[in-house]
């Protein structure tokens, strides 16, 4: 009987994990936004992007995420797919979603010393980073981070 009483309580238990898993990474996914108005991330590998950069004369703009990260699902939802956020992204870097902690997630944090989430980086083509902030931003504070960063890459 405590056999079937377990259960009956875990089962919807694990129902409810698998399906905030899945809606996490529903909404933390490396593609555009379905309008097209915002960000436009990269799809390919990161020596893809680089050498994109490269040809471009682009620095990367890299979103170091986690799936689990409450602020990174705030920028995924709120101020990546904004129109004003996306043409200024889309015009000046190279945009590319990292997940740090699946594939090649975990070296690259190693490299660039990702600590937090969302780590917000600007990297040149030959993969230096310029700039450097942590944590969510709203669309105007986002712009301006952009600005910073395409400021100390010309110094």
């Amino acid at each position: 009987m405590k056999k079937y009483l377990m259960l009956l309580v875990m089962v919807p238990v694990l129902f409810l994990a698998a399906g905030n898993l899945a809606q996490a990474q529903r909404e933390t996914t490396n593609t555009a936004p379905a309008d097209g108005k915002g960000i436009q991330f990269f799809q390919g590998t990161w020596n893809e992007a680089l050498a994109a950069a490269k040809k471009e004369k682009k620095l990367i703009f890299v979103d170091a995420y986690a799936v689990w990260c409450g602020p990174c699902k705030f920028m995924s939802n709120n101020v990546f797919p904004d129109a004003a956020v996306g043409e200024y992204f889309n015009k000046n870097f190279i945009s590319y979603k990292f997940d740090m902690e699946k594939g090649e997630g975990p070296e690259f944090s190693n490299k660039y010393k990702v600590t937090a989430y969302p780590t917000l980086l600007f990297i040149n083509s030959a993969g230096e980073v310029v700039y450097r902030e942590m944590g969510a931003r709203d669309a105007g504070g986002f712009i301006k981070l952009g600005e910073s960063a395409l400021a100390a890459s010309k110094k």
